[in-house]
């Protein structure tokens, strides 16, 4: 049985929630979201309440009983709720700034924006933001921001690749939250 699965999800008010064939949608005031559901995971909604069930007891129902709850949770705290990662750029010459996108031939934006990051390398890295985010960009902070918690992790996580932090000076980026372990350098005899 699955303690998360298990909880009744209550709905806020002004947020709406929709369910279809295998289609579930979650209507609040930041947006909305949607997401297929699993053929052998039933959703039920009652009043303000939902509750999700497994259709048939197989093992692999049983383990996307919790991971759908989960997601359907999720999904009504974004659309009330923004969730946010910060993300903290240390090192000499490390910055961060949001660009808008560059006009295409015919003089239109391609639409979203960018982020211009400097490294250390020899060039600028710029990375599309996706849409449905929020970035901001002040001195060495970077604030991402959205109603959707994997999209929202999953860019940060992204971000955060391209120069993780390393032992001995600290330098690269990191999570406002990480705590990084410090090396000592090498001692002369």
């Amino acid at each position: 049985m699955s303690r998360i699965g298990k909880k009744v999800i209550t709905l806020p008010e002004k947020t709406e929630i929709k369910v279809s064939d295998d289609n579930i949608s979650v209507k609040g005031p930041l947006g909305e979201l949607s997401r297929r559901t699993h053929p052998s995971i039933e959703v039920r909604v009652a009043g303000a309440e939902v509750t999700v069930h497994p259709r048939v007891e197989t093992l692999e129902s049983r383990a996307l009983w919790g991971t759908y709850a989960a997601h359907i949770s999720n999904m009504v705290d974004g659309v009330n709720k923004a969730f946010e990662k910060k993300l903290i750029l240390e090192g000499i010459g490390y910055k961060s700034e949001v660009k808008a996108a560059r006009p295409n031939e015919s003089g239109h934006s391609g639409g979203g924006d960018t982020i211009v990051l400097a490294l250390g390398f020899s060039h600028p890295v710029e990375v599309k933001i996706p849409t449905g985010l929020k970035v901001t960009a002040e001195k060495n902070n970077i604030l991402i921001t959205g109603s959707d918690k994997e999209l929202v992790g999953q860019f940060a996580a992204k971000l955060r690749s391209l120069k993780k932090p390393e032992p001995y000076k600290g330098k690269g980026m990191r999570y406002d939250t990480e705590v990084i372990r410090r090396k000592q350098g090498k001692k002369s005899v």
